[in-house]
């Protein structure tokens, strides 16, 4: 699997062939095959360890009596360290090539997981009501974007630092009036 990280992070998406990935991690077709199926299985595979990587980045729970602002900073500090990874702009050249037909199976899982861990910064939100559902995809699509922004912006991009403090200004503010 860092096969493709590696790849897609040095060659692109459209680039890492099967030939390239099996080259990458000194092993035959053959052998990925027996692992993971087709290319298909590994990309879902790769998706899967990325979200336990994020996963594993914000798992710490904030102590119990931390106040709000410190919450959000732990978690979108935690967050940026993934989303600003080459893991991640591996995920994302990998979703936004994934075959449809591959999309719901994992989907589900991770929003669950997702929703898990909010819960652990933010145990005052309710995870059913809508509000904070957007908060939620929210903050997914500013971390998404502020990463896109930086890969298309190359090696010597600068750091998102006073975007990443408006989103935490932003959950702040919005968690406190919905508790």
């Amino acid at each position: 699997m860092s096969a493709v990280v590696e790849s897609i992070a040095a060659v692109g998406y459209q680039k890492t062939t099967s030939a390239e990935i099996a080259r990458r991690a000194g092993v035959t077709w053959g052998a990925v095959q027996h692992h993971f199926g087709d290319k298909d299985g590994i990309l879902i595979a790769v998706l899967e360890a990325s979200f336990e990587r994020f996963a594993q980045l914000l798992a710490g729970r904030p102590s119990d009596g931390a106040e709000l602002d410190k919450r959000v900073t732990l978690f979108v500090d935690r967050s940026w360290a993934h989303f600003s990874s080459p893991h991640y702009r591996s995920t994302l050249e990998i979703l936004l090539n994934l075959p449809s037909h591959l999309e719901p199976t994992w989907q589900a899982g991770m929003l669950e997981a997702w929703m898990g861990i909010w819960s652990r910064y933010f145990p005052a939100s309710n995870p059913a009501k809508r509000r904070t559902i957007d908060l939620m995809h929210y903050a997914i699509s500013v971390l998404s974007g502020l990463a896109t922004t930086q890969m298309l912006a190359g090696p010597g991009a600068r750091v998102r630092s006073s975007e990443l403090r408006y989103l935490k200004e932003t959950l702040a503010r919005e968690l406190s009036s919905s508790l």
